[in-house]
């Protein structure tokens, strides 16, 4: 089996814990999923199995959308409502203290890295300092909030509001709702989260691990897309006299190829017919293979 599979992910497992069970139920060694999820959240986690594991990378940089539920006045060590209580302050805040901070988080900004993520440092995650009782000092990161829409507000003694957010890669949506919260002075965690999107995998597209272990009792492999499925890249087709060559590794000239318009440094989808092949790169005036799949 070759492909990526769009999981809807339960709370409670983390992203490794579907890896594990999908290499568990096909009986494969080659799964990688594109995009963490916390445990506590839900939402499409997409997998990749056999050779598809090769485009991981490419995958990973693709937007992605969210719903989130912020709760404010009473912060974690984890930044969300799985971790310890840091602190519990009734807050002064209305609906238009929130409408009016949030604007301030649309755009590119900057977030640090919470302690409890899979961030590296020094050859071990964050986490595993975290647990330790360890604070790591991590440098800051832009990422980009496109979209920070507030759709319902809860006043209550401890507010809470639901936003929609759609953000670049390696945005921390619980760090998003921390920094709110100390932009309004009360503080703030992150109570619930859905993912919504990851690139063109959607939720209304996804599956659950009950819906997958009823195609595998059929031997029904529908719910797993091809390898180039949702890949936001050029594409070009290769005649089949440069299709050897490619899999062996050897550039193909821009004179082999017709109808080729592509920039130095382009990553481009291959194709032989209606074969998909791999990536390929544009580097002096020659098609590359990047990542071969055939």
């Amino acid at each position: 089996m070759n492909g990526i599979i769009n999981i809807l992910k339960p709370i409670g497992m983390t992203s490794t814990d579907v890896v594990r069970w999908i290499k568990r139920k096909i009986k494969i060694d080659k799964v990688g999923h594109i995009g963490t999820l916390d445990p506590g959240a839900t939402g499409v986690l997409p997998i990749c199995v056999g050779k598809a594991t090769k485009l991981v990378q490419f995958y990973s940089q693709e937007e992605k959308s969210y719903r989130a539920e912020i709760t404010l006045g009473i912060t974690t060590d984890t930044q969300d409502a799985f971790g310890r209580e840091l602190s519990k302050i009734i807050p002064q805040v209305t609906l238009a203290d929130l409408k009016r901070v949030l604007s301030k988080f649309r755009g590119n900004i900057t977030q640090i890295p919470p302690m409890f993520s899979a961030v590296r440092k020094q050859g071990k995650h964050l986490y595993d300092y975290a647990r330790q009782g360890i604070e790591i000092e991590r440098p800051e990161r832009e990422v980009s909030i496109t979209k920070l829409e507030l759709i319902s507000w809860q006043d209550d003694v401890f507010p809470k509001a639901l936003l929609d957010i759609e953000c670049s890669k390696g945005t921390y949506i619980r760090t998003l709702c921390q920094d709110i919260g100390e932009e309004l002075g009360c503080g703030a965690h992150m109570s619930f989260l859905l993912r919504l999107r990851a690139g063109k995998f959607t939720l209304d597209s996804s599956y659950t691990l009950e819906e997958i272990e009823y195609f595998l009792a059929k031997k029904d492999e529908s719910f797993v897309l091809s390898p180039d499925w949702g890949l936001t890249l050029p594409e070009v087709r290769i005649p089949q006299s440069r299709l050897i060559a490619f899999k062996n590794g050897l550039p193909s000239s821009r004179t082999m190829l017709r109808g080729v318009r592509s920039s130095e440094g382009q990553l481009i989808k291959v194709y032989c017919d209606k074969q998909f092949l791999g990536i390929g790169i544009w580097k002096n005036d020659s098609l590359y293979p990047n990542k071969v799949l055939i």
